[in-house]
């Protein structure tokens, strides 16, 4: 089992920033994808995903050139990076992980999800 928890979300103009982590504990060792969703309502979406192994990344569209998720192997954790961000950047971020290289978005390909933590962002 993996067990994820997210922290450093908050409340935030246009235009600032924040910085997301998930710190993963368990048998991570069995993990090769790791990527932040984001919901509001019922539609969850990913924002940005990267191959523990190798480092490749991939993001939405939406947050291309504003957003970097990035890695730290040594304490097992992710980060997502989030500068210039805009009032539609609100939601709930989820970090998950999965066993196999996920390349995009479908929620139910990953098989660990942490809690999640609030991103508001206000005009």
């Amino acid at each position: 089992q993996v067990q994820l928890v997210e922290s450093g979300g908050g409340s935030v103009q246009a235009g600032g920033s924040l910085r997301l982590s998930c710190a993963a504990s368990g048998y991570t060792g069995s993990i090769n994808s790791m990527a932040w969703f984001r919901q509001v309502g019922k539609e969850r979406e990913v924002v940005a995903g990267i191959y523990t192994g190798g480092g490749a990344t991939y993001y939405a569209d939406s947050v291309k050139g504003r957003f970097t998720i990035s890695q730290d192997n040594a304490k097992n954790t992710v980060y997502l990076q989030m500068n210039s961000l805009k009032p539609e950047d609100t939601a709930m971020y989820y970090c998950a992980a999965a066993n196999l290289w996920i390349c995009g978005g479908a929620p139910n390909k990953f098989d660990y999800w942490g809690q999640g933590t609030q991103v508001t962002v206000s005009s």
